[in-house]
């Protein structure tokens, strides 16, 4: 019996993830908050604004056979989860952080929906198959910057807090990720839509 997670050789992949949406507002906060740190910081390579958002699951290459069932599990398992509310921007953090490549927002949680939904989006996919359960806690962040190949990280700049904005989850997009040289574009291959 052959694992459905690992496609067969020459067979046509996708690499795939799992993520919460930004509503509008939060997203143009975003922006905004990050333009001067970009002007200040050569070293960071801002993401597409289109590219905004919370990875609830990395699912990684698989077969593009796949898309359809794992978008049907997600989709299960954001009706299990119910809606998210309560959301808000954090603190500013470096990531990894034994050698930070990436400059994120936190996000608070404030009512553990958004737990709640990872762990049913991801306990989906792990029953059927294609995804394993991480043992690290998730981390609910928005990755605003990376640090420019070549560069080394700016991490002891004070970086100002990030907008004062609470909001509430709207939908959880499975997207393709196609690596191209002037980094990742965001393929949305389905919307699950939040109570």
């Amino acid at each position: 019996m052959s694992d459905p997670a690992s496609p067969a050789a020459g067979t046509p992949k996708a690499r795939l993830f799992v993520a919460l949406e930004l509503p509008e507002p939060v997203v143009s906060a975003l922006v905004a908050w990050r333009a001067p740190l970009l002007r200040e910081l050569p070293a960071l390579r801002p993401l597409a604004r289109e590219a905004l958002h919370v990875t609830l699951c990395f699912i990684g290459w698989r077969a593009q056979a796949a898309i359809a069932p794992i978008a049907a599990l997600v989709e299960a398992g954001t009706r299990a989860s119910g809606g998210v509310t309560g959301l808000a921007l954090g603190a500013p953090l470096w990531l990894p952080r034994r050698a930070p490549r990436v400059l994120a927002l936190a996000l608070e949680d404030r009512h553990g929906q958004l737990a709640s939904l990872q762990a049913q989006v991801v306990g989906a996919l792990a029953d059927g198959g294609w995804h394993e359960r991480e043992a690290r806690a998730y981390l609910p962040h928005v990755t605003i910057a990376r640090v420019r190949t070549g560069e080394s990280p700016p991490c002891r700049t004070e970086l100002p807090p990030a907008p004062a904005l609470a909001f509430d989850g709207a939908a959880v997009v499975l997207y393709r990720s196609h690596l191209e040289r002037a980094g990742a574009r965001y393929e949305p291959l389905s919307v699950s839509r939040l109570a």
